[in-house]
Parts: structure tokens; sequence; C-alpha cells
């Protein structure tokens, strides 16, 4: 039996002993349940005084483990959170089954509203970029700053180089690819994502590559893998069709928090030429622009990245003493209630 098998070919066989996930040093992971709901939480504790939250969104594909090349260098400033989204990382799948950008983002608003660490610093990469965007619209109380890094945000002319992954959001695809690289080694296909997600793949150290290589074998042990990578792609593709107010960009248009964008010049999945038309949607914004790097910009330059985080912390930094406000982040008359009243299937907020 193929570990690249679609979870329905494999729902009655024994499931496969799955190694431990990777925790670096000074990171620590912790579950935390909520009704129909499991998130594995990768956390890097404050190493200053008055370090405030923040939470980090991974993509397509990947999981908390994409952030912990950055957190290290925010770690001064932020008390820092990496969730596993539904189904991916550590994360058991929903027991929903849903795992469109609406149901991430709700998932993200029970975890802020349960830990009780809101107002966050929040960053989102690729698909994480959605949510986080959806997230700060629905709940500006949540947010205190928000970081969105090669955000998946529709496109009217989607690169060729995007096109196999958005595929996978038609049903069947991922059963055929599977059976098309069965013999490919975790080290292959670790080598043809990166060729995909990073802007120079040459320049990742072997030992990332064997890291990531052993992270790639653990996920293709799991049952729900390719559901979880098949329903979030389907996930993009149905957002990127909502129109009206449920529109990602017009979503993006109703985000308060001041907003940090970094686009990498040699990204293949979301192009380089939409910095400009976020720049215009987020109403408080400012760009970084990387000219060699790919789709996880946090990954291949996170001293850079993380020099852009730090300028928009120091500028919003919550104003105390006579006469300020105590308490930071943006508010709206909106911002109060459920993740369930504010956010539905549809992404209605």
């Amino acid at each position: 039996m193929s570990s690249t098998e679609l979870p329905e070919t494999v729902a009655a066989a024994v499931a496969p002993k799955v190694s431990p996930v990777r925790v670096a040093e000074g990171e620590e992971l912790r579950s935390v349940t909520l009704p129909g709901l499991t998130l594995t939480v990768r956390s890097r504790p404050a190493t200053g005084p008055g370090a405030a939250p923040g939470l980090y969104v991974h993509g397509l594909g990947g999981s908390s483990q994409n952030w912990s090349a950055l957190m290290p260098y925010l770690a001064d400033l932020i008390d820092g959170e990496a969730v596993d989204l539904p189904g991916f990382g550590d994360s058991p799948p929903p027991s929903d089954g849903n795992y469109s950008i609406a149901a991430h983002a709700r998932a993200v608003i029970r975890l802020l509203d349960a830990g009780g660490r809101a107002p966050v610093h929040l960053f989102g990469n690729s698909l994480g970029g959605a949510v986080a965007t959806r997230v700060a619209a629905a709940r500006p109380d949540l947010v205190r700053t928000l970081t969105l890094i090669s955000p998946a945000l529709p496109e009217v002319r989607v690169q060729r180089t995007a096109l196999p992954t958005a595929l996978l959001a038609v049903p069947g695809v991922a059963g055929l690819f599977g059976r098309l690289t069965r013999e490919w080694t975790a080290e292959q296909r670790t080598r043809g994502v990166m060729e995909l997600c990073y802007g120079n793949p040459s320049a990742v150290a072997d030992e990332d590559v064997r890291r990531a290589a052993a992270e790639m074998e653990r996920r293709l042990q799991l049952p729900h893998f390719w559901e979880a990578m098949t329903g979030s792609a389907r996930g993009i593709v149905d957002a990127y069709t909502l129109g009206g107010q449920h529109a990602l960009w017009r979503q993006a248009e109703r985000v308060l928090a001041p907003t940090l964008l970094v686009y990498g010049g040699r990204d293949q999945l979301v192009s380089y030429r939409m910095a400009r038309r976020a720049s215009a949607a987020f109403r408080d914004s400012r760009l970084l622009t990387l000219p060699d790097a790919g789709h996880v910009a946090m990954m291949e330059y996170p001293r850079q990245v993380a020099q852009a985080c730090r300028d928009l912390i120091d500028e919003n930094r919550p104003k105390t003493g006579p006469g300020t406000e105590s308490e930071p982040g943006p508010s709206s008359d909106s911002a109060s209630g459920s993740d369930a009243e504010t956010i539905d299937e549809h992404g209605r907020s």
C-alpha cells in the first residue's frame, strides 16, 4: 500500500505508526482541544520583558515549522505561537472535514478567543495570509498588526507555475499524482517543493534538506495528508470565486490593523506584480520586496523579514500614560460575539 494514496483508499487499513514531529531548541509544543477541533501549537517563549503576543499561520502543505527560522529573530519582542492548521503539521483533521479558508479562519479565531492572548501580532504566509486577512477583517479586536508574506489573494492571471497546485482542487488529480509519484523518495519530493517555493533552492543547507525530507516522510504516513491538501486547495479556489463583500480583496479593504506586505521577486506561486494591488487594498500598509526571494521569504531571508516586522511592531506599540488608551489594537462595533457569528461557511462576516 502506497503512503501517497488518498484517505478513502486507506481508510480501512491500519494506520501506520507516525514518527514524532520535530521540535527545535527553544520551542515547545502543546495541544489545544476545542469542540470538534484539536490544534497543535508551537511556541517560542519571549526572551525579553514586555513582549507582545504573536500568532503565525502557515501556508498550503506547510506547518508551524515554517516559522521556526523567523521566530528567534523576534523573540525579544514577540511571545510567539505558531499554529498547525487543521489537518496539517501535527494537528488532526477537523471533525467536519471542512478545509475552506473560512473554516481555517474560524479555527484561528477560536484559538485566539480560547487563549485570551489577543490582540496579537498576526503573521500569515500564502494560504495562511488569506486566512489571516479574513481574521483581521472579521475580528479587528484580535489583531494588533498584520504581516502577510506572499498572501494567497486572487489573481486574474495566475502564473503557469502555480497551476499544478491549483489542480489539486480538481477531484481525482491528487490520486493520479500519488500514483504517478509512487516511487519518489521523500527527498525527491522535498527538493521538488523547494524548487517551487524557494527563490534559490540550491542555497538551502544539506541539513535543512534532510530535516525537511524527514518531515515529508512523516506527513506522507498520515492517512489524512492528501485530504487536507486537496480540501485546502479547493478552499483557496472557492475563495477566489467569491464576489461582493465576501471577496478576499474586499475583506482586505476592511482590515484596520497596520499591515506589512512581503513579496518575493522569484515567487512562482504568488505573482510579484500583486504587491502593488495589495498595497492599495490594505488601508494602512507598507511593503517589503525581496527580489531574490521565492514564496517563503520568512524561511529564506528571516533577518530581512524580521527587521521589517520589528519596524512595524515598534511603530505600533500601545501607548500608555495620562490621557492615553492602555488597551492596544483596533476596535470595531462589530468586533464582538463568537467566531460562529462573525464568519460563516462562505467567508461572510
